[in-house]
């Protein structure tokens, strides 16, 4: 089971950009110190990405704090105009990182999201959209929208990656909620995607939206940890809201959800930054432990937190 360890990090409200939220928390390894990336937001509400580098051995323990995004939002009337929330870093072999990420669209009563591609020449500490457009957008098999992927490259260099795909809105006290499913999507360069028509996780009578696959390989598997939630007062009744779920599949295609070994859960405290809600989790290796980085309450505004794994 998954042994919480405490937070890591909450905004303090002093840099501008990062006045607000530490959301969707990523683990890039550096040879010294692990540097996490994450989400936050500025005095309009706009999400873009920063980090902050941390001791391995105690991630609790900042070494440095970044001040000023990684990457900017996009132009008038593109596709990430609004917000940049990062989602999957990939090392390419000349040095570059891609970074996958999740470009926000405000509409008059709701939001669109896309899903954008940028890299970086400098080791991560800025990135460039490598396209003005979207690289997955809404379409036939994403009937809403696209966004928030993890990113795989395979043995035989196919690349392979899980999403979530919204399929339909339903106002809900007067407001327009997102029902969204896990997606899979298979391509040759990591551009150009072809979209496979089985879904990675269906909706049932609980799971109305999937909150951020994170997936990895282990002991021949594919396995994946995801947030879930209802549609109804999610934000209000910690019995609707994100809990961490968990996934395997032999294929990458078909997957057998199994969330009773998910290892972790919400906090019974109700004085916990955990406690309305746990989500947006990602796992990682060092020195042979295991660790997961994970959001609670406000759906990364009390900051994110890391646990440990013990057999």
């Amino acid at each position: 089971m998954w042994i919480k360890k405490g937070i890591v990090y909450k905004p303090d409200g002093t840099l501008p950009h990062s006045l607000s939220h530490a959301q969707v928390p990523f683990a890039y390894k550096h040879q010294d110190f692990l540097r996490i990336y994450f989400s936050s937001r500025d005095a309009q509400g706009q999400s873009r990405p920063t980090f902050i580098d941390v001791d391995y051995d105690d991630p609790a323990q900042i070494l440095y704090i970044h001040d000023k995004p990684v990457l900017e939002l996009g132009g008038p009337g593109e596709y990430d105009e609004t917000g940049a929330m990062p989602a999957w870093f990939v090392d390419r072999p000349n040095g570059d990182i891609w970074l996958y990420y999740t470009g926000w669209n405000r509409t008059w009563n709701s939001y669109r999201l896309s899903m954008g591609l940028s890299v970086s020449h400098d080791g991560g500490l800025t990135f460039k959209k490598m396209f003005t457009g979207p690289i997955m957008d809404r379409s036939i098999q994403n009937p809403i929208w696209a966004a928030q992927p993890s990113v795989l490259i395979d043995e035989d260099g196919t690349w392979r990656m899980w999403y979530i795909s919204g399929h339909k809105c339903e106002y809900i006290h007067g407001y327009p909620e997102p029902f969204y499913r896990g997606q899979s999507a298979i391509s040759k360069d990591g551009i150009h995607w072809e979209i496979s028509e089985v879904p990675t996780l269906e909706f049932d009578d609980f799971l109305h939206a999937v909150g951020r696959p994170s997936v990895f390989k282990e002991d021949g598997l594919y396995k994946m940890y995801y947030s879930y939630r209802h549609t109804r007062d999610y934000r209000t009744d910690r019995n609707q809201s994100y809990r961490l779920g968990y996934a395997e599949s032999k294929d990458g295609t078909h997957w057998e959800r199994k969330d009773h070994l998910v290892g972790i859960a919400k906090s019974e405290n109700p004085e916990d930054f955990d406690y309305t809600m746990i989500n947006y989790a990602h796992r990682y290796e060092h020195n042979g432990k295991k660790y997961l980085l994970y959001n609670g309450n406000g759906f990364g505004a009390a900051g994110f937190a890391y646990a440990v794994w013990e057999d």
